[in-house]
């Protein structure tokens, strides 16, 4: 048995733990996104490239000379600045195709820098597997040429065929070379010299902007940050940081926003798919749904003449045709929600499928029922 000033002694870690876990507060029932994943900085971007290239060493695979004269134009051109004369020979190769490269340059891409270049068929070329793409500059919207390109085409899909069959996987007129583009001119842009930073949002709405502005102000004190339109934050830059952009951008892509969003039904008709956002709510309305289905069968009739008649056999055309309006439904009532679980618990009450869902949404929103925007893809 323990004394009570021993009792006392062990008893008191106890209560001071009781005493703390009843003081902390709860935890927010809503989920924070940091500023990075919800915004980008204005002036830092990729760049699309574009270029015209041949692709050479395809094993029989390639355009047909004889069909696509830009590719017989393009290996003329290309023999002729190596010092080999072609004009009016007949070239018949087939291991030769002209396509089209595409890569995206990074923003702050230094000279040297590699990325990675897609390159697809422009021809009748079968496959571009086991090729090379020759030396081919990529091009900027301005014309200017900010990398080159060259190396072994690596494709993901496969074509063989015979005499009297086929089988393709995949893509093969589309291959990628891994680091295949090396970039040779810069994309000047001063980051640490602007004055003003604008963040963008990539959901734009206005409470967000206004949250985003709220919670970098508390950050950096005072009124600096600004929401211009629903998808733009505007940041005088502080005197502080003035010089030092990187360290306030790392700051403040970490700081935590509760995303904004109204309340949307997304729908897709070819393929059924339906997404809703977690603010779809709907007011109490009765549906009733049916079919309208006509079935019309023919069963034609052989009218035989008897046997030594003169009379010619004659087919005698029947039609049935037969109406279904499904009479048995009646009306379902969809009860006011709350929650979005408990709308999908109302439209699962119907028993209906995707294609139906999709027309009765529509209904109910032409009724003024459905607090929500749909969007039809």
């Amino acid at each position: 048995m323990f004394r009570l000033p021993v009792l006392r002694l062990l008893m008191r870690p106890l209560v001071g733990l009781l005493a703390l876990g009843l003081s902390l507060p709860a935890q927010p029932a809503f989920a924070l996104s940091r500023i990075k994943d919800l915004a980008s900085v204005e002036g830092v971007r990729s760049n699309q490239l574009l270029g015209y290239g041949i692709v050479v060493g395809l094993n029989g695979t390639g355009d047909t000379l004889n069909n696509t004269p830009f590719t017989k134009q393009s290996l003329q051109a290309m023999l002729e600045r190596l010092g080999v004369n072609t004009r009016g020979a007949n070239m018949r190769t087939a291991n030769v195709a002209a396509v089209m490269v595409t890569a995206n340059l990074p923003p702050f891409a230094t000279q040297g820098t590699r990325v990675d270049v897609t390159v697809s068929a422009m021809g009748d070329s079968k496959s571009l597997q086991g090729g090379t793409l020759l030396v081919t500059p990529l091009l900027g919207a301005d014309g200017e040429v900010y990398a080159v390109s060259q190396g072994p085409v690596a494709i993901s899909g496969f074509s063989a065929e015979g005499e009297a069959s086929k089988i393709t996987r995949g893509v093969p007129t589309v291959g990628r070379i891994a680091n295949g583009g090396v970039v040779e001119r810069e994309i000047d842009f001063a980051l640490n010299k602007l004055q003003t930073l604008r963040l963008s949002l990539r959901n734009p709405d206005l409470t967000t902007a206004r949250r985003v502005a709220a919670a970098i102000n508390d950050f950096i004190g005072g009124d600096s940050a600004e929401p211009t339109d629903p998808s733009t934050v505007a940041l005088q830059i502080p005197p502080r940081f003035k010089g030092n952009m990187i360290k306030l951008l790392t700051d403040i892509e970490q700081l935590r926003v509760e995303p904004d969003q109204g309340a949307r039904v997304v729908i897709d008709e070819r393929s059924g798919i339906i997404v809703m956002g977690k603010d779809v709510r709907v007011s109490t309305v009765a549906v009733a749904q049916g079919n309208l289905t006509v079935t019309i069968s023919e069963q034609p009739q052989v009218s035989q003449p008897e046997p030594f008649s003169r009379g010619q056999t004659v087919v005698t055309p029947r039609t049935s045709v037969k109406v279904d309006t499904e009479g048995g439904n009646k009306l379902a009532l969809v009860k006011e929600s709350v929650t979005l679980a408990e709308l999908v618990d109302g439209l699962n009450a119907l028993g209906i499928g995707p294609r139906d869902l999709i027309s009765i949404l529509q209904a109910i929103k032409s009724a003024g029922a459905l607090q929500a925007e749909i969007e039809v893809m």
